[in-house]
């Protein structure tokens, strides 16, 4: 679909949720589910496909109110969702990450008074060391302004607009919009938490993705370009 098509906006919509999904039909299901309540608020659903191989698109068609279909690559899903979504204020949800069930609240509170913000994060998994990690994360966006995709960028639509969307890159993407979005605002940072696997640091360890991941952003901000990151990246994950 053409990301430059233009949905109707209506004001009794309070929230879009966008969520980017690839391959997710084992976990999915339940992660719509979660969602249900919100929906049942007014709150919008659009789930943006990035051309599956498996069930993730006919599952989502019943619990979402909008399926789209997308080339691969999470920005690109996100920019063509916030496209399509009708409300003016949008949740960039990843489909791993369950938000806190007063989430609709505490957004329309945080954007009254801020354009943009990021919840605190609480990282699950099997690793002892994910409660450290979590809290290493959430002091950091604390102190920089900068926030991670895992931890559910929400922003106004016209702030949205205003830095372009998301780079359509491979990897960074939500660094570099944060960082956008900070010239224009530091961010609401919401002591609630969400709460996001931790599969990367059960699966590879966590003392050498937290080296990993330091060394790309280390690189990204000396100006590496993102594909050659991403490579990297995928060389190890």
């Amino acid at each position: 679909m053409n990301r430059n098509h233009a949905a109707t906006r209506h004001p009794a919509v309070p929230l879009s949720i966008i969520m980017p999904v690839l391959n997710e039909a084992g976990a999915l299901p339940a992660h719509l589910a979660a969602l249900q309540p919100l929906r049942a608020q007014g709150v919008e659903v659009v789930v943006v496909d990035g051309e599956s191989q498996d069930d993730t698109l006919a599952l989502a068609k019943p619990l979402a109110d909008r399926v789209l279909t997308s080339l691969p690559g999470r920005a690109r899903q996100m920019n063509l969702g916030a496209a399509h979504a009708r409300a003016d204020a949008l949740l960039f949800l990843h489909a791993d990450t369950r938000l806190p069930p007063e989430a609709l609240s505490l957004i329309t509170q945080a954007l009254a008074t801020r354009p943009w913000g990021r919840f605190d994060i609480r990282l699950e998994g099997h690793s002892p060391w994910l409660p450290v990690i979590s809290t290493m994360i959430n002091l950091r966006s604390r102190l920089t302004g900068i926030a991670t995709g895992d931890q559910a960028l929400f922003m106004r639509r016209d702030t949205f607009e205003a830095v372009s969307g998301y780079p359509e890159q491979p990897l960074m993407e939500d660094i570099d919009i944060t960082r956008r979005l900070k010239r224009l605002s530091r961010p609401a940072c919401l002591r609630a938490k969400v709460v996001s696997s931790g599969r990367r640091w059960d699966k590879h360890g966590a003392w050498r993705t937290i080296v990993l991941m330091w060394r790309l952003r280390y690189r990204y901000w000396r100006g590496v370009d993102a594909e050659a990151l991403a490579k990297a990246y995928r060389h190890v994950r």
